[in-house]
């Protein structure tokens, strides 16, 4: 009884306990049920806009009201303040994407989903929209927890999708071999100076810290902490265009980007993959005029961060597109200004010509957020390195030799440094208009400035160097052609199939060409005409006349090349870019061999499709080539060398000079093996190899790979073996040219013709070693024993046998990409 009593007691203990809890919750839960947005965020900052969102000072939260479920807009994510090493490609202002996105609600559940634009059905039936949309895969981007919600407006917490990886820094330095880093939240926080909002977008932007343990030496070279690895990642949700822009379909011969998709509700007798041109909207306010002001004109904003000479030479750049516009008919249609002080560049309104600062000269590039759905551009975004400037300059120091004592420095370096930023600003602007490369330009008189230019540089009378027509000063021809049918607004009732047509067909009849990045770009790519850094109407006479230019510049090379107090040993840095001065030429003129015209062309538009590289062509080139590779050639003047001390301290050994065999001092030597080398890889390239073959068998009058491996080693091997510093050149040069055909052989990816051909040369080549083995003394029959013993590794471990590679040259293009995609 008295444990019942007791048990009984106990039990009306807790029941009046949580009847007065229940009693005090109850009103306040209720309070919570009817809670609306307004009474919640009370105590916030309110930033209203596209999507209105509040600030929680003392939680350091952003809310955002979501109000627009199952509407589409633009998401894009952007990194504004970034890692500085153009090796890992994480600079400020890298565009990481733009998707087109909507929020929808499930319970209290909102998703941010992003359907697939890539399969649709444009059709006005709607179950045939929803056949096609159900049948792909879509993304959903991130979940959130309805908060409050008042009618149809949802109240969520974004500040997790705010501090999140949004760039995928993390995964990039992981595949970059840099470190295992992972989202450090306590020190990360939102951004408030650049979370903004504004009526078609709102922007936010949040410190990303990430943490973990620094492998690479990339990352180790560019933070203070490489295990803490702190930059800014923006976002930014913008309202979508509105359905006035009229697409224009692709045509492979425009010199324009495109973006394609799949479209389910094409009949049967047409193209189901659908190809728009990447163009901004441009209208004229009279398209019945020859020249017409725009409803709107495309502006730029170029960077206050850039220094003011640097500024004027950016904005003189960028506008040269306005004569091909005017050329277009349209009048002030293309404007550059100076961004205003109190504009964010990350800010979707402003299309931006931004100054990058690196740890080493990099790659400059432009790119666009675009509406998927269209291929309209909505912002440019132009990044320049800011290290260019002073390479141009370096490479003006070295054809000028300006610091002579007593004498005033010549301003002839500057203004090439200017001349330069005023091409590559044009160039990555072009980018943002939707232009690709066009990398034939340089043969039809620099024809575009969507072509990498090197410097044209000649000789006076007088011997002395001249760099009045170094770089273009204004657009290409090809240029203007090409604007024109982008942009061009057509009169109502006029047939644009018809008129596009015809612009292409008229500027085909001008003889502009048009040639890509991934017909050029290869090592073993064929087109002629097509290639970066080039110049000249034919590959190899442009060669021999750069080997001329170049041998007049070695000779006089002296330490006038460099600054007043600057280390002798600096002389290297701007030897370099001259010994090399021929590099872009020599992987030009390499491309005759075996190569082939031809055209993007579409049916009966009257184009020559391919055509051989006439055989004469193609054995001029191989002269040009053999002329890059002789001792003469290779040569450095003695009394050049003898000026050239080991580095001293602070002033070590980089990517931008010479490798060494010999320890601390220079080595002529090193720096001829790896000019000689790069020659003999263009020439004996597995594809160009395999070409050689295949077109020889089609016509007989084509040089073919035999012959051409017969004359290399006539010229190389059985030439006359000549004495002292230019004989160890020539025997250098013969052990690279066994080492390219034992490469070639062993490449289990070419062709076995390829292979075949490549073995019959070895053997041949072998029998006569050994025959002249027996007369042969001091350095040539080192040379030979040395060549009978890597075929015989060969002949012992074929599957296994891998020669050593020839030293690689200092960088030439930007460091650290090999390639950029749209970026020069």
């Amino acid at each position: 009884m008295n444990t019942f009593r007791s048990n009984y007691i106990s039990y009306m203990k807790k029941y009046c306990c949580l009847l007065l809890l229940l009693m005090v919750y109850l009103p306040f839960a209720k309070a919570q049920k009817n809670e609306d947005i307004e009474s919640r965020t009370k105590n916030y900052k309110k930033l209203a806009g596209y999507f209105n969102f509040y600030w929680d000072e003392a939680e350091g939260k952003i809310y955002l009201e979501v109000d627009k479920f199952n509407q589409e807009f633009l998401y894009v994510n952007s990194l504004p303040a970034g890692v500085g090493s153009n090796a890992l490609g994480l600079d400020r202002g890298k565009i990481g994407g733009s998707r087109i996105v909507k929020f929808i609600k499930s319970g209290p559940k909102v998703l941010l989903i992003q359907p697939n634009y890539d399969y649709r059905a444009v059709s006005n039936n709607a179950d045939e929209r929803k056949s096609v949309e159900e049948a792909f895969a879509q993304s959903v981007l991130f979940g959130f927890k309805a908060i409050v919600q008042s009618d149809d407006h949802v109240l969520i917490d974004l500040t997790p999708f705010l501090l999140r990886d949004s760039q995928n820094i993390a995964d990039q330095l992981l595949q970059s071999d840099q470190g295992v880093y992972h989202t450090e939240e306590s020190s990360s926080a939102v951004y408030l100076p650049n979370t903004r909002n504004f009526p078609q977008n709102s922007e936010f932007e949040a410190i990303i810290t990430l943490a973990g343990k620094a492998k690479g030496r990339e990352i180790r070279s560019v933070t203070p902490n490489p295990d803490l690895v702190t930059v800014r990642m923006h976002q930014s949700f913008i309202q979508l265009p509105d359905n006035n822009y009229k697409v224009r379909k692709f045509d492979p011969r425009s010199g324009f980007f495109d973006t394609e998709y799949m479209d389910f509700a094409t009949p049967i007798n047409d193209p189901i993959v659908k190809r728009l041109m990447i163009r901004h909207r441009l209208q004229k306010k009279d398209p019945t005029a020859a020249m017409s002001e725009p409803v709107k004109p495309i502006v730029y904003y170029v960077d206050r961060g850039a220094p003011e000479l640097v500024q004027q030479a950016l904005i003189e750049g960028a506008s040269w597109w306005n004569q091909a516009f005017e050329a277009a008919g349209y009048k002030n249609a293309f404007q550059v200004k100076i961004l205003p002080e109190d504009a964010d560049p990350m800010d979707i309104r402003y299309n931006i010509i931004q100054w990058v600062h690196r740890s080493t000269r990099g790659w400059s590039y432009g790119e666009a957020i675009t509406d998927p759905r269209t291929g309209e551009i909505i912002k440019g975004q132009v990044s320049l390195g800011s290290l260019r400037d002073r390479q141009d300059f370096l490479i003006a120091e070295g054809l000028v030799q300006p610091y002579e004592d007593g004498k005033p420095v010549s301003d002839k370096m500057l203004k090439l440094a200017l001349a330069r930023l005023r091409q590559l600003s044009a160039h990555e602007v072009g980018h943002t208009l939707g232009m690709q490369h066009n990398f034939t330009a340089s043969v039809n008189d620099r024809a575009s400035v969507m072509d990498y230019p090197p410097p044209v540089i000649s000789l006076k009378a007088d011997g002395s160097i001249d760099l009045s027509d170094a770089y273009k000063t204004e657009i290409g021809g090809w240029d203007k052609r090409a604007i024109l049918y982008g942009y061009q607004d057509f009169a109502p009732g006029t047939d644009e199939d018809k008129a596009l047509k015809d612009i292409l067909n008229e500027t085909l009849k001008q003889g502009f060409q048009y040639i890509s990045d991934d017909d050029a770009r290869p090592a073993g790519s064929a087109h002629p005409q097509a290639h970066l850094w080039d110049s000249g109407n034919n590959a190899a006479d442009e060669l021999n006349r750069l080997m001329a230019l170049r041998k007049q510049i070695l000779t006089n090379f002296s330490e006038k090349a460099i600054r007043q107090d600057a280390p002798m040993a600096t002389i290297e840095e701007v030897l370099v870019p001259m010994y090399l001065i021929h590099r872009y030429q020599t992987e030009a003129a390499s491309k005759m061999l075996g190569g082939l015209y031809y055209t993007f062309a579409l049916k009966n538009d009257g184009q020559t499709v391919t055509r051989f590289v006439p055989p004469a062509e193609q054995w001029k080139a191989f002269d040009a080539l053999m002329g890059t590779i002789s001792p003469d050639a290779l040569a450095l003047p003695e009394k050049l060398i003898e000026k050239i001390p080991p580095r001293p301290v602070g002033y070590p050994r980089t990517q931008e000079t010479f490798k060494s065999y010999t320890g601390l001092t220079f080595d002529p030597m090193a720096a001829a093996e790896s000019a000689a080398g790069a020659t003999l890889s263009f020439m004996l390239q597995p594809e160009r190899a395999a070409r050689l073959i295949e077109y020889n068998a089609r016509d007989n009058s084509q040089p073919g790979l035999l012959p051409v491996l017969n004359k290399l080693v006539n010229l190389t091997w059985q030439a006359p073996q000549q004495n002292g510093y230019k004989g160890e050149l020539q025997r250098l040069v013969n052990n690279l040219v066994l080492k390219q055909l034992l490469t070639l052989a062993a490449n289990m990816q070419a062709a076995e013709s390829v292979r075949s051909i490549a073995l019959l040369q070895i053997n041949d080549l072998k029998s006569w070693m050994l025959k002249t083995i027996p007369a042969a003394t001091g350095s040539a029959k080192a040379n030979l024993l040395f060549g009978l013993s890597q075929i015989k590794l060969f002949e012992d471990y074929p599957d296994k046998f891998k020669p050593a590679a020839p030293l690689n040259m200092p960088d030439g293009s930007p460091i650290g990409m090999d390639d950029p995609g749209c970026g020069m």
